[in-house]
């Protein structure tokens, strides 16, 4: 029975409950900020990069291949009509995985952007620490200064 009551206490601690909202906030917020990327930033980036024939969600390493003509209904074409297609057929995706980075670049940024505004507001919440008079130097430290200060004249 104390197995059920030490996951409860777990389970209830407020610092579990915090991650948990984090968490579910923190997909929610990548789903935003992968729309934002999918539909705002890389369809004017696709008509910049369109005109030297690069679309990035169809951005791919293709190598051509051989495959027998299909019919529209999927089948192999035998006898009249058959015979080999030769089709680009894409081995590396690599389009998807720029749109990802950028989702990537953005959700870090935005999270430099937040926690960076509440180190801010945190500063200001407690207060301003208040300048403490520079406590006065060592007698030791005032000689040596004496004795620079009179070879300096001297020189």
């Amino acid at each position: 029975m104390s197995l059920v009551k030490e996951f409860k206490e777990f389970a209830l601690k407020g610092s579990v409950v915090d991650l948990a909202v984090g968490v579910v906030i923190g997909g929610a917020f990548g789903k935003i900020v992968a729309s934002m990327v999918d539909n705002l930033i890389m369809p004017p980036i696709n008509l910049l990069t369109a005109k030297f024939g690069v679309n990035f969600k169809e951005a791919a390493l293709k190598i051509e291949t051989e495959s027998p003509k299909l019919d529209d209904a999927g089948k192999v074409i035998e006898g009249e009509g058959a015979g080999m297609v030769v089709q680009d057929y894409p081995v590396l995706n690599y389009g998807p995985f720029v749109q990802t980075v950028f989702e990537f670049l953005l959700i870090a940024m935005a999270l430099f952007v937040a926690i960076k505004l509440i180190n801010i507001a945190r500063a200001r919440m407690d207060g301003e620490p208040e300048e403490q008079e520079a406590a006065e130097p060592p007698e030791d430290i005032k000689l040596l200064r004496d004795i620079r200060d009179a070879l300096q004249k001297s020189s």
